[in-house]
């Protein structure tokens, strides 16, 4: 089904997801979406009806091994305060299932208009380092919403990033940071609450594309599985190496590079749609 130039580029891809993934606390969904849709393109199939859905769906199975090597990693610095992730999850998981639900209703092109919107949003937040700053006080807690307030967030981040195919991380990290959790508490945390909507986003687009026709063969709903499985093995490897290069390094200039890679993949998929 893929020849070794493109397995050999999918697995760089996965590699660099996975890295970013346990470096900034994300999913690395804004890659892999897009790498998805690449490798349909390579083989014909981007303009079909559920593109976007397929990359969407395909993203979160991806994630669902790279945020939990990334969450392991967390664990063993101690960086995850569980208190927020045991009452933000639940809400996010609702949200990513309610969201993953209703999104095959959504038409292709509206998908990958948010999508791209979404993307330029974060590049361009990310280069006018438009974040709030973290705190070097103790105190994880403070700031914080109680259990209501953390719920309500996290089935609005579950919603979002259930559209996006994203594991959230690019929206928690911020949050917990303006409630002045540092730095690092912030990232851990992130990749404890992207686990789980990983995994509801993952089931809730299975669910959604299972009686889907017009998909290409290797798809499990809305999951294709020669991707998941090429782009999860570099991810998962790759994730780790990212935890360790956040506890020791300043991500500044690689976020830098992020930021720039977003603003090409948008504008890339912005081309594409006015010019199909």
């Amino acid at each position: 089904m893929f020849d070794i130039q493109l397995i050999l580029v999918m697995l760089a891809v996965g590699a660099f997801a996975g890295f970013i993934a346990g470096l900034l606390g994300i999913g690395g969904g804004m890659i892999v979406v897009p790498a998805v849709l690449w490798v349909l393109q390579f083989q014909g199939l981007d303009q079909m009806a559920h593109a976007q859905h397929l990359a969407v769906g395909t993203s979160f199975a991806v994630m669902v091994f790279t945020t939990f090597s990334s969450l392991m990693a967390q664990k063993r610095k101690g960086a995850v305060d569980w208190k927020v992730v045991i009452h933000m999850a639940p809400g996010m998981i609702i949200g990513a299932l309610a969201g993953s639900s209703v999104a095959k209703y959504i038409p292709n092109k509206s998908l990958q208009i948010f999508f791209i919107a979404f993307a330029i949003f974060m590049a361009v937040k990310t280069l006018l380092d438009m974040r709030p700053r973290p705190t070097s006080k103790p105190e994880s807690s403070r700031g914080l919403p109680g259990r209501v307030g953390l719920s309500v967030v996290g089935v609005l981040f579950g919603i979002i990033s259930s559209l996006v195919g994203i594991a959230g991380g690019s929206l928690s990290v911020p949050f917990l940071l303006y409630c002045h959790v540092p730095i690092h508490k912030a990232v851990g945390t992130s990749a404890g609450l992207a686990w789980p909507i990983a995994v509801s986003g993952a089931l809730g687009y299975l669910y959604s594309g299972w009686h889907i026709g017009g998909l290409p063969s290797g798809t499990l709903g809305f999951w294709y599985l020669p991707a998941v499985a090429i782009l999860s093995a570099s991810t998962i490897i790759f994730a780790p190496i990212g935890v360790k290069a956040a506890h020791k390094l300043p991500p500044a200039k690689l976020k830098l590079a992020f930021a720039m890679l977003l603003l090409v993949i948008a504008f890339r998929m912005l081309f594409k749609i006015i010019y199909p």
